[in-house]
């Protein structure tokens, strides 16, 4: 059988399919990216409370008050193992909602850093973080749409 019909469906199915596969891995590659970075804060926060407040913008003046970095470092390791089992078992449109969802973190970090004097390169990190993760938000829901859209050509 040729593979390709007079209205050319095969070819369109197939292109369909490259899409949805390229937007896949784009979006698992921002994905692990994340992850990775998560997983990073959240050890780092437990190793050296004080250092990885500097980092974040918002320095410690009180070493007693660096529970409160390992409390964030705990949420944050959990954040990074949600996200890995989500991209692990394939559930791209949670992970868009995660992303959509998850800029109130740096937004509420840029807010803070500003709040605590912090050096403008500090705020501007977590502007380009708002803005990496709209695209892996836009990226995802791409790979999820043309995921749908086999799914509803398949049946």
């Amino acid at each position: 059988m040729n593979n390709n019909d007079n209205n050319g469906n095969y070819m369109n199915n197939s292109k369909a399919i490259n899409n949805k596969n390229k937007y896949q891995t784009i979006g698992f590659v921002l994905v692990i990216l994340m992850i990775l970075l998560q997983g990073f804060y959240g050890i780092f926060a437990y190793i050296d409370a004080f250092a990885f407040s500097n980092v974040r913008g918002t320095e410690l003046f009180n070493l007693l008050d660096a529970d409160w970095v390992k409390i964030y470092g705990s949420r944050t390791l959990f954040i990074a193992l949600v996200l890995a089992y989500l991209l692990w078992s394939k559930h791209y449109q949670a992970l868009m909602w995660c992303a959509a969802f998850g800029t109130i973190m740096p937004i509420t970090d840029a807010a803070l850093a500003i709040e605590a004097g912090a050096p403008m390169k500090v705020v501007i990190k977590h502007v380009v973080t708002i803005g990496y993760l709209l695209i892996t938000f836009a990226v995802l829901k791409r790979a999820v749409t043309l995921s749908n859209e086999s799914a509803k050509q398949n049946n």
